[in-house]
């Protein structure tokens, strides 16, 4: 509808009212003072005169006429951009390089733009998905100078009308008009809840999650941050948040929503529902939208850093487990020690057919067997003695499956995989069999109705660090063993407890707990790792992975096993001076009483101290020192130190539960030093005792 002109307003053209008749003249004295000048040149002087006044008059005249319709069009030019600049339809313009030149607060305010801060164009400020591109096409109608229109759909389902036209030079206009569904609903009554701002695009890709939710934790806005933590599609708007988390963790969102209606609250910690292992902290803080009041929530995904957390814990747990059990095994191992020496001596005078016989065997029989349970424990904390040499790994497994055959029930099958052209690797070979051994039974146990146990060899090459269990594998050459079955599988929940000592779910009696704590234990000490992959109803699968060993060509060859076997034949009787230590008086009295049956002078101290007085004194001269590693006020290592001072050339042996490394590595000469692990018999007593006397080298320091 066009719009008539104020009747206080003249209207365009030539003045009006008094002032038409009077501007009239003074141009007509004009063009007569011109055609006077051209047909009388005698009369031009007072022509020209004439001329100029009246141009003049006339000039003055038109500009007094006009002025006051200039000054109105300034007032309509800026009216008409007030009312653009205020107007609900949102628009901009571009240039020709697509940069905004002006946009109105409407534009704004849908961009998520403040004020003072730079607009994008609209292809980037509402982003460059709405409908499949809409806005690109527009883009390219501005460039183009076409004139196009599109429905456009935002990201948080608005609909908009919107059109481009070109204004010459390269520019364009964009207009954006909300639009409306026939179908939509009407507007709620004023006292409806308004729609909250929308998240700032500050924060639309944000790391952090950002969501803004109502008292009951329904979500009216959230970034990409937040909506991805819940695998929701778009911005998951119009969700309520307790039915995304689980439903243990929904008591403190409710109170967390609560306190931070009115002040800063938090973080709780959450899981995002159905996958528990997605763990999140959660902030809120008061935001208000006019006279509403929302709750703008803040999420930190801390997934990764919890999944560090349990690994450190359990790490940690392993370690103070193994430190217990190794402790456990040495006060243990000092027991097995006196019933298996005194044992062996009532054997001495009982001789098969006596009446004790049976019970005194029986004794003797337990406490061997006692001393293998402690051997796993021993395993399991990593204090064993390991005597590690190459092997090949290929040639271990193969001479071990005709054992391991013979331990199978019906219906199970062993099954081999060997990759040729293994690499070396060094480790103990009766230590690694029994690993195998252990996890070939547990295989086995877990087939009821038999099935088919692997065992796979290869080389592994990792370039990168890689994540087993609670342990992280540096990059290197591995050779890999692995052992899988067809069973039935170990629950998630179990995983992390299967190495363990005593964590068993076999029925009572029906296991100790200590086989998988042995295998753990012997492979960490080998220097390797282990891993486990499991899923109920359908097998498991251990996979080992041992250090590839590079040999050095100029190390001299291991001595052969048959050497030590002579010299473990050989004649144990002796008469050289023995000087013992050790603080259990049962253990010392059991070891003193055996060398002083093969023909030894022994002395007896029940420390460091005493015996480093027996040294000192002189009185005899002592051909041996025996001693505990663990005494206290001076143990071991710190009495051997003092006496070789004294005595360079007096032999040294050790006697202990745990491993030898456990006091060569606080030795700075470790070369002539000689170990023998508790618990021990008379046999195994003399026999390193004359090894050590009859001058044979000590074996090289093993880990």
């Amino acid at each position: 509808m066009a719009l008539s002109p104020s009747p206080s307003r003249p209207s365009y053209g030539l003045p009006t009212g008094g002032w038409r008749w009077p501007a009239l003249g003074l141009l007509l004295i004009a063009l007569a003072a011109a055609g006077l000048a051209v047909g009388a040149p005698e009369l031009a002087r007072w022509a020209g005169f004439a001329l100029l006044g009246g141009i003049g008059a006339v000039a003055l005249a038109f500009l007094y006429a006009v002025w006051p319709r200039a000054a109105d069009r300034l007032a309509d030019t800026e009216r008409l951009a007030l009312a653009a600049a205020q107007a609900h339809v949102a628009w901009v313009i571009t240039g020709r390089d697509g940069a905004v030149l002006d946009c109105n607060a409407a534009y704004r305010k849908l961009a998520c733009i403040a004020e003072g801060e730079i607009p994008p164009p609209p292809e980037l400020a509402l982003g460059a998905d709405a409908s499949n591109g809409g806005l690109y096409r527009l883009a390219r109608g501005a460039t183009d100078g076409e004139a196009r229109e599109e429905t456009v759909t935002l990201e948080n389902g608005q609909q908009l009308a919107a059109a481009v036209r070109p204004l010459g030079k390269g520019e364009a206009a964009w207009w954006f008009t909300p639009r409306l569904d026939p179908t939509t609903p009407a507007p709620k009554p004023a006292s409806a809840k308004p729609a909250p701002t929308p998240v700032p695009a500050l924060f639309r890709d944000a790391p952090v999650g950002v969501a803004l939710a109502d008292e009951t934790a329904k979500i009216f806005e959230a970034n990409r941050a937040f909506a991805d933590f819940f695998d929701l599609p778009g911005q998951g708007t119009s969700r309520l948040l307790g039915e995304l988390i689980e439903p243990a963790d929904r008591k403190g969102l409710s109170d967390l929503i609560a306190k931070g209606s009115t002040t800063s609250a938090g973080p709780i910690e959450l899981r995002a529902g159905g996958r528990p292992e997605r763990v999140a902290e959660l902030y809120a803080s008061p935001f208000a939208s006019g006279d509403i009041r929302f709750v703008l929530l803040y999420l930190v995904d801390v997934s990764e850093q919890k999944l560090l957390e349990l690994k450190f814990a359990q790490s940690q747990k392993m370690q103070a487990v193994g430190q217990l059990a190794g402790g456990v095994a040495h006060d243990f191992n000092n027991l097995l020690t006196v019933i298996i020496g005194n044992s062996e001596f009532l054997l001495m005078r009982h001789q098969a057919g006596d009446p004790s016989f049976k019970e005194i065997n029986e004794v003797h029989q337990n406490a061997l067997r006692a001393a293998t349970l402690v051997g796993q424990l021993l395993a399991f904390s990593r204090k064993q003695t390991l005597q590690p040499r190459v092997l090949a790994l290929g040639e271990v497994v193969g001479e071990l499956s005709h054992m391991l055959r013979r331990l199978l029930r019906e219906g199970v099958e062993l099954k081999l995989e060997n990759q040729s052209a293994l690499w070396p690797v060094s480790a103990d070979e009766a230590q690694l069999s029994n690993a195998l051994i252990n996890l070939v039974v547990n295989a086995r146990d877990a087939m009821p109705k038999g099935g088919t146990i692997t065992i796979s060899t290869s080389n592994q090459e990792t370039l990168e660090p890689a994540s087993l269990g609670t342990a992280i594998m540096p990059p290197g050459e591995y050779v890999c063993i692995a052992v899988a079955d067809g069973g039935t599988g170990i629950a998630p929940e179990h995983l992390s407890k299967i190495f363990d000592p005593f964590f068993t779910t076999k029925s009572v009696g029906q296991g100790t707990g200590l086989g998988l704590a042995t295998v753990y234990g012997i492979v960490k000490q080998t220097g390797g790792f282990i891993t486990v992959e499991s899923e109920l109803g359908k097998g498991t699968s251990f996979r080992i992975f041992l250090p590839r060993h590079h040999i050095d060509a100029s190390a001299p060859a291991p001595a052969p096993d048959d050497v030590q076997a002579t010299s473990a034949a050989r004649d144990v009787t002796g008469q050289d001076t023995i000087l013992l230590v050790e603080d259990e008086e049962a253990v010392r009295s059991f070891a003193a009483r055996a060398l002083r049956m093969r023909g030894y002078n022994v002395l007896e101290a029940p420390g460091g101290d005493e015996a480093l007085e027996i040294v000192k004194s002189g009185g005899q001269t002592i051909h041996l020192l025996i001693t505990d590693v663990v005494m206290p006020n001076m143990d071991g290592p710190t009495l051997v130190r003092h006496v070789r001072a004294l005595r360079p050339d007096m032999r040294i042996m050790f006697m202990s539960g745990y491993a030898e490394e456990a006091f060569r590595r606080h030795d700075e000469k470790a070369e002539d030093l000689h170990f023998l692990p508790k618990p021990f018999g008379l046999k195994q007593l003399a026999a390193k005792v004359k090894e050590v006397l009859s001058g044979a080298p000590p074996p090289a320091a093993r880990s």
